[in-house]
């Protein structure tokens, strides 16, 4: 992600916050099966955590929970959302950080899990992403994500893109990749492919939730 993208989501943040999730019973659905892949004795990161909403769900199922952004503003407001949350079980145990899997990759703490959701369209070369998400994690750590596919959507989508751009509406990193050439990068960056499932509550799913296992 450029600088550009950060100050696309610095911008976007607020109006992101309370925009409501848009198939409930397909994230509810995800959630449930992320669990079942973490234990109490994780150390979690996850990536593009936007305002904190999938992490107060999720770390009180793990020791150690580091939940990310590119924006300051999404990390100001996940903050603001723990602070409010009345969450004390999560102290010391939910962290939060701008950052990106880049500068993560640089460092020498290692995860258990990275999550990823809504996350890799968004975050740039696909390829050099899962690379660092290759180096964060511990052998045999877990991969999960669950992003939209754009290459599976309609073509008119794909076409959208660049206009959207043009009038603020979209960051410049926006990947059109499918399932099928998602899965090959995730193998190629290596990984072995443990499930891919579809959530989705409502018409056409083109978001697999993808679980993978770093060789």
């Amino acid at each position: 992600m450029s600088d550009q993208d950060r100050r696309f989501w610095d911008k976007a943040a607020r109006k992101y916050a309370t925009s409501p999730i848009a198939d409930m019973a397909g994230f509810e659905k995800t959630l449930t099966r992320t669990r079942e892949f973490l234990a109490p004795g994780h150390r979690v990161l996850e990536l593009g955590c936007g305002t904190g909403t999938t992490a107060m769900r999720l770390a009180d199922a793990v020791e150690n929970y580091l939940t990310t952004d590119i924006s300051e503003e999404m990390i100001a407001i996940s903050r603001e959302k723990f602070a409010g949350s009345g969450r004390t079980d999560l102290a010391g145990r939910l962290s939060f950080r701008q950052a990106t899997a880049s500068t993560l990759a640089s460092e020498n703490s290692r995860y258990d899990a990275v999550l990823g959701f809504n996350y890799l369209h968004l975050a740039g070369d696909t390829s050099a992403v899962l690379g660092n998400i290759r180096r964060v994690l511990k052998p045999h750590g877990l991969f999960i994500s669950k992003t939209p596919c754009v290459g599976d959507m309609n073509p008119l989508v794909r076409l959208a893109i660049p206009l959207m751009r043009l009038v603020g509406k979209a960051p410049s990193s926006v990947t059109p990749f499918s399932t099928i050439s998602l899965e090959r990068e995730i193998r190629t960056a290596g990984f072995e492919l443990l499930q891919s499932e579809l959530h989705g509550s409502q018409g056409k799913d083109v978001r697999p939730f993808i679980v993978a296992r770093a060789l």
